[in-house]
């Protein structure tokens, strides 16, 4: 019996408009997505470099952008994140342990807090046992490491536990470790779906 959720951030309870960081990026110069800003994205979301070295880095490959349009291209991704999956969850977390494990970083949890205002991520924030964010844990999935911190911290067992996702790459990585999966395809299905899943 399934009494643990562990839940993906973007995309199940944010809704994410990617193409609007790629066009923003694009009206900045950008040619192409290529391996040097992938490089700085992913040493951002496991905090390996601070925000000024990612801004710098973006602007090496952009040379004619200021901070705050390469911030503004970059904060494109995020979108509306809708009441009613909050409702949702607040209702989910009287009857089972939640917790957040996101890949992400500080400029975009920063800009989640400031849009959203501290009255509905606090509300957000207070479903879940723990919110872990992969740039302060210093963790990304699919990595099994950054399940196994949860693992461990929390003495959680994967076979009581079902994890939600939107990449199948996660999702693929926490079913090796044993868990549960629900692999949400977004654009078809919404997390308030769950019950209608038959998983728990």
């Amino acid at each position: 019996m399934i009494d643990t959720i562990i839940f993906d951030f973007g995309d199940i309870f944010i809704n994410l408009d990617k193409q609007a960081t790629i066009s923003g990026l694009q009206k900045l110069g950008m040619k192409e997505w290529n391996s040097e800003l992938d490089r700085l994205n992913l040493l951002f979301e496991v905090g390996e470099i601070s925000h000024d070295d990612f801004l710098a880095g973006f602007q090496k490959q952009l040379p004619n952008a200021s901070k705050e349009d390469i911030l503004d291209a970059w904060n494109a991704v995020l979108a509306d994140f809708p009441l009613y999956r909050l409702e949702f969850l607040q209702m989910l977390s009287g009857k089972y342990r939640l917790f957040l494990l996101s890949n992400t970083d500080s400029i975009h949890i920063e800009t989640f807090e400031n849009k959203t205002g501290i009255s509905f991520y606090s509300d957000f924030y207070r479903c879940f046992e723990k919110v872990y964010f992969s740039f302060e844990i210093g963790k990304r999935k699919p990595d099994p490491d950054s399940f196994k911190y949860l693992i461990n911290k929390h003495e959680l067992s994967p076979k009581r536990t079902l994890f939600i996702d939107d990449k199948k790459e996660n999702t693929d990585s926490a079913a090796a470790l044993g868990f549960h999966v629900w692999n949400l395809q977004v654009g078809k299905e919404d997390v308030v779906d769950l019950f209608e899943k038959k998983i728990l």
